[in-house]
């Protein structure tokens, strides 16, 4: 059986496998895609507990836009085909939520904005976290964290998401009030956040006890002006199924129920090799490709084998999390570390290092071997090797196990 699997934005790896191996594949589950340019505009049209988007911005005299950066695989493009004629005649800047992520090359602004780039290039501010000149405080949440946010956020009138909504790892899912926390937070305000990633509730497809999630919550509270939320929801190839649009909270809800039917795969057993492939644009770097390590652990067998695949295109990314696991002799004391102390970072380091603890991590990447072998990564330069030598480890009646978009999809075991 040979067997081909995406690689960075264009490209491809193949293995091929004996027919003798049990070999599946868990993808995320089929759903019909309509007319999408219609389900966007009728979702705009017809909000959830709002205004429609022309009543929303009648009288609005500033408005900001908060957007995904290239990390997402948000359609902010095609959504601002059907907004942007009403938005230009107001007064508008956009801001690019990075959260903690650094700003977006040239081609990271095309990937974003598309035909619109050059028409709003004026209007586009980069949410720096580390800046604190321009994050203005909004109280504190009932988890202790202090809410900074950038003053862009304050100084506008009205407030527009374009977001998308996914299963995510420690915060539940993707979008609504992300784009606040962490989106267009203060660094510190980031890092107290993140650290409650460190509980065992925040985890993918929770929200209710998820501390993270519940910071996130609390963000949006302090938020005074009026927010129209365009909330996304696609499918394994990136077309829009669903567009959940108005209240920021109640268009976050309605667009998880959908997210579900999408990346919420049953799973009949978990497997002895599990090969998590991480599409474009979540390969940008490790930082990222790492959720497609963590949904895959929920399919792996104790003792198992993890094999990433991930092109990580701009190398490590987050620099606190491979310094630590990089200084770290063992999963072990990388998590004796933590415990001492939290960075930003360290509870992605955390998540790789509890793996750590009861299976093997390898990576088919195009981060260096002797940097990624030091964050209990084993390297490899392509996939037949990885597997052959997987198979030749757990050994011929061994399961393998493809999770075709390991950044998105969570294996529900039956």
């Amino acid at each position: 059986m040979k067997i081909d699997v995406p690689y960075g934005k264009d490209g491809s790896m193949s293995a091929t496998i004996s027919d003798d191996i049990k070999v599946d594949f868990l993808e995320a589950n089929d759903v019909t895609i309509g007319d999408e340019d219609k389900n966007i505009k009728d979702s705009i049209n017809n909000p959830i507990n709002s205004k429609s988007f022309k009543d929303f911005l009648s009288n609005a005299k500033k408005v900001l836009v908060i957007v995904n950066d290239a990390t997402r695989p948000t359609p902010t493009t095609k959504i601002l085909e059907f907004i942007f004629d009403d938005l230009k005649r107001i007064d508008y800047n956009f801001i690019i939520a990075t959260g903690a992520h650094r700003g977006p090359s040239r081609e990271e602004y095309l990937q974003i904005f598309g035909s619109f780039y050059e028409e709003i290039k004026d209007r586009i501010i980069v949410h720096d976290a580390r800046v604190e000149e321009d994050m203005v405080f909004l109280g504190k949440s009932t988890n202790g964290t202090s809410m900074y946010v950038n003053k862009a956020g304050v100084e506008a009138d009205k407030i527009v998401i374009i977001s998308s909504v996914e299963p995510h790892y420690f915060a539940g899912y993707t979008g609504g009030r992300k784009s606040f926390l962490p989106g267009i937070a203060g660094y510190k305000t980031i890092e107290q956040n993140h650290k409650l990633a460190l509980a065992p509730e925040a985890k993918a497809l929770a929200l209710e006890g998820n501390p993270v999630h519940e910071d996130m919550i609390d963000a949006i509270k302090t938020v005074k002006q009026e927010i129209f939320s365009i909330m996304t929801v696609l499918d394994k190839n990136h077309k829009v199924y669903a567009t959940c649009c108005g209240h920021i909270n109640d268009s976050f809800h309605a667009a998880i129920e959908i997210a579900n039917e999408v990346f919420a795969a049953p799973l009949e057993e978990k497997a002895d090799i599990v090969v998590s492939i991480v599409k474009f644009p979540q390969d940008i770097d490790l930082y990222q490709a790492q959720k497609g390590i963590d949904n895959a652990k929920l399919a792996l067998k104790k003792d198992g084998i993890m094999i990433l695949v991930a092109k990580c295109r701009c190398g490590i990314g987050g620099k606190a999390f491979a310094d630590l696991l990089g200084s770290s002799d063992t999963p072990r004391a990388a998590l004796e570390t933590i415990e001492k102390g939290y960075v930003l970072g360290y509870h992605k380091a955390a998540k790789m290092a509890e793996i750590g603890l009861w299976a093997q991590m390898w990576g088919v990447t195009d981060v260096e071997p002797q940097i990624i072998s030091k964050l209990f990564i084993k390297p490899f330069d392509d996939l037949q090797t990885a597997i052959d030598m997987a198979l030749e480890e757990k050994g011929k009646d061994s399961s393998v196990l493809f999770l075709m978009d390991g950044g998105l999809i969570v294996p529900l075991v039956k």
